[in-house]
């Protein structure tokens, strides 16, 4: 187990690209990007159970969740990540196809921003009340 602390962006994608896990606890906030780029770089997830986690990783199609204040269920999951790399094949595929469907910068939030911008700016052109546009897939 390495703590790295703050360490540059291409170096940190590096350092994905040869993680035998990545591990993953926060407390109900805001989904860090770390996590996303992690899953992108197809490092096998294990993550609490927690709000917006949630909302990303489904448990055994693209990561692991555990309780967050359950620490011998956070060891036991990573052991058992660790203890057979070949069976995560399907979980790391998966987790970078949740990344590239649901949130690939050009293809789905830039352009999902930008249309929430254009329609924000044809309601306020009208005087009319703005509403929010449903989020895409996910």
């Amino acid at each position: 187990m390495h703590f790295i602390g703050r360490v540059p962006y291409p170096a940190l994608l590096a350092l994905f690209r040869v993680t035998a896990a990545h591990l993953y606890l926060t407390y109900p906030f805001v989904l860090s990007w770390s996590m996303l780029d992690a899953m992108a770089c197809g490092v096998p997830l294990l993550a609490s159970a927690t709000a917006p986690v949630l909302e990303v990783v489904e448990e055994g199609v693209n990561g692991r969740l555990v309780e967050f204040f359950d620490p011998e269920a956070i060891a036991r999951g990573l052991a058992a990540m660790l203890a057979d790399p070949a069976a995560l094949r399907p979980l790391r595929e998966a987790a970078r196809r949740t990344v590239v469907e649901r949130y690939d910068l050009r293809r789905v939030c830039l352009p999902q921003q930008l249309a929430l911008v254009e329609a924000v700016a044809r309601m306020g052109a009208r005087g009319e009340g703005v509403s929010v546009p449903p989020a895409g897939p996910g």
